[in-house]
């Protein structure tokens, strides 16, 4: 007996100096996530390794998303167009707030391909209610086809008088397609939703797992939430699907979060991306270019915009290389509302920066943790940017998920994606840049009117925190690179 646990001890020993090893030459991570694998592997030997087979594996940079449709539609050509105009100083902007950031605008054109559109109308909630009796208002409405696509789907009670509209509106006539998470819809299965399709929807889920209980892609989810409906109106913002998000789970309360009811040419884009997702998960239904899909846009409003995704499957991180710009451009202020804040050392230090130089440093969090780990790295990273001079939020009014960035009241940013290592790395994301004074302004406010509803935390009562605390901040910042 004593002979056979020798020899496990040593097999384990080995296969994690094997694993070591792939982690440190093969699989060529930054320095701080192969430090954090590493030490869970030797200090975890067993189960570290089937942790690392679960969280840890990186997703090859392959063609996940293709469709041969894209050419059809004529963003690649725009997309050409406006690269070589803004090199050549003739492209038009139709506000002088667009064109104070050409750069960036440049930026997201050649990272990702992100066409620019100035003719649109922008629409904010801040509210569950509100934007559910909205989405939903637009569903009923459809004509031709509704994408519906969501990281977390609950059939409670939300869920399932948004399942019924579908259902009726699949029974019409209309093209109903839903997509939704595996992992972050856990427990919601196509069989839960076998009415929508015996009414002719179509129903996908994401990476699903090749066996039960085991997903190996377990890390790398899809948390976009994009709605398109006949192509003409689009969502994209925090909310999920679920009574929680309407202020309804007593753990939580109040949900304060921010999603985007959009018309205009951005629907385009919105639209591309959701068929790049669904034509990955379909397994028999993929979407062919129609002109159903992306009909003529009325002009509608003159916000400017670009729809900007990222996700493990790009060599860069482009949504985090959109929010670095923001922080380097800006004059007057940075405002931030995260749920989470576990960035990189170069988003931290971008932002100690800005401090130091003089910009007004806003960040918002939550009083109420939905993660214990996440949130006291939050913490551990919100001291350093407290002794720089930031001002730090706690919003007390229930739970903030709402991810949002406003600068200088011109320039802003909504969508799905945390100030964190998952978002920036692991998670398929999407989020909207708006060049737009009205509405920066618009979401600037609700930020400074969320301030009456929060705690300023300073940072002398930050270094006056229990030493329970601290270890709690310490252990955490150490796993952070793979939270």
């Amino acid at each position: 007996m004593s002979q056979l646990i020798s020899v496990s001890v040593t097999a384990t020993l080995i296969l994690n100096i094997f694993l070591a090893i792939a982690l440190i030459f093969m699989e060529r991570r930054d320095p701080t996530s192969t430090w954090a694998w590493l030490l869970v592997l030797f200090f975890i030997p067993l189960f570290g390794f089937i942790i690392y087979l679960l969280l840890g594996r990186q997703l090859r940079q392959k063609h996940y998303f293709r469709w041969e449709g894209r050419s059809k539609i004529g963003i690649e050509k725009l997309i050409d167009y406006q690269i070589e105009a803004i090199e050549e100083n003739t492209l038009e902007f139709r506000l002088d707030d667009t064109a104070h950031y050409q750069d960036m605008i440049y930026l997201h054109l050649r990272n990702n391909h992100a066409v620019l559109t100035q003719d649109n109308d922008v629409q904010v909630f801040n509210d569950g209610e509100a934007k559910f009796e909205a989405l939903i208002h637009d569903l009923e409405n459809a004509k031709d086809h509704i994408h519906f696509q969501y990281y977390i789907l609950r059939l409670d009670h939300l869920g399932r008088r948004i399942l019924d509209v579908l259902v009726r509106k699949a029974k019409q006539g209309v093209k109903v397609r839903l997509l939704f998470d595996d992992i972050g819809s856990r427990g919601l299965h196509k069989k839960h939703l076998r009415e929508l399709t015996d009414s002719g929807g179509e129903v996908e889920a994401f990476f699903p797992a090749t066996m039960p209980l085991i997903n190996p892609r377990l890390n790398y989810r899809n948390h976009r939430k994009i709605v398109v409906i006949d192509g003409r109106i689009g969502y994209v913002g925090g909310f999920n699907v679920g009574d929680e998000y309407l202020g309804l789970n007593s753990k939580f309360g109040y949900w304060r979060d921010t999603h985007l009811r959009i018309e205009g040419s951005a629907i385009h884009p919105l639209q591309t991306r959701f068929i790049l997702d669904w034509n990955q998960a379909s397994e028999k239904h993929d979407i062919e270019y129609a002109e159903r899909y992306f009909p003529a846009i009325p002009q509608k409003g003159s916000v400017g915009m670009q729809i900007v995704s990222s996700g493990p499957d790009e060599e860069w991180e482009q949504i985090k290389d959109g929010y670095l710009k923001m922080i380097f451009i800006a004059k007057k202020y940075i405002y931030i509302q995260t749920p989470y804040f576990i960035p990189d050392i170069s988003f931290l230090d971008a932002l100690r920066i800005a401090c130091l130089s003089g910009i007004d440093v806003r960040i918002m969090i939550p009083n109420k943790p939905d993660h214990m780990f996440v949130y006291w790295a939050t913490y551990s990273n919100i001291g350093t940017l407290l002794k720089a001079g930031a001002k730090v939020y706690i919003y007390e009014n229930g739970f903030l998920h709402t991810k949002q960035i406003v600068v200088d009241d011109e320039l802003s940013t909504v969508g799905t994606a945390n100030i964190d290592v998952r978002s920036f790395k692991l998670n398929f994301e999407i989020n909207a840049f708006i060049y737009d004074r009205e509405k920066s302004h618009e979401l600037a406010e609700l930020f400074e009117q969320d301030m009456q509803l929060s705690t300023e935390l300073t940072y002398e009562a930050y270094l006056q925190r229990p030493r329970i605390i601290k270890i709690k901040e310490s252990i955490s910042r150490l796993l952070s690179p793979i939270l």
